[in-house]
């Protein structure tokens, strides 16, 4: 009869537990690298991975190119499913508008650049070493 009503609720947890609890992070040791890295914030100021989080706090948290600022909205020292793992915390409605500007602005900064062909074909080397000795013939 160990169902989830059974457990506990907790009232604080460490923060690289939580980051890794609510899927943010693959591991605890990566989560902890990214916490002592300065990537999470708790109200806009740096923590150490032992920091007890309680609900309510504001977390700021960076992965590669997105920035996200989310609210604690429930703790656990447990990693669950990614459904379950949804219900800890909530993300805020800036937080979503900026990462999706900054989505669309990296597929826009992509699709502006041209499409490389790759290397060089061997007969497109010469002629790449024809031009430039011509240039140099010129000099």
């Amino acid at each position: 009869m160990n169902n989830r009503d059974d457990i506990p609720a907790l009232s604080k947890v460490r923060i690289d537990k939580w980051l890794w609890a609510a899927r943010f992070f693959k591991t605890r040791s990566l989560a902890k690298q990214a916490i002592d890295g300065g990537k999470v914030h708790v109200g806009g100021q740096r923590v150490k991975a032992s920091k007890d989080l309680t609900i309510g706090l504001v977390l700021q948290i960076r992965q590669g190119f997105d920035e996200r600022e989310v609210i604690v909205k429930a703790l656990s020292e447990q990693r669950r499913g990614a459904p379950e793992a949804a219900l800890l915390y909530e993300e805020t409605p800036a937080s979503l508008a900026r990462r999706e500007l900054s989505a669309q602005q990296r597929k826009l900064a992509s699709a502006m650049q041209p499409a490389s062909d790759g290397r060089p074909t061997k007969k497109q080397r010469r002629q790449i070493h024809q031009f430039k000795q011509s240039q140099n013939s010129w000099d």
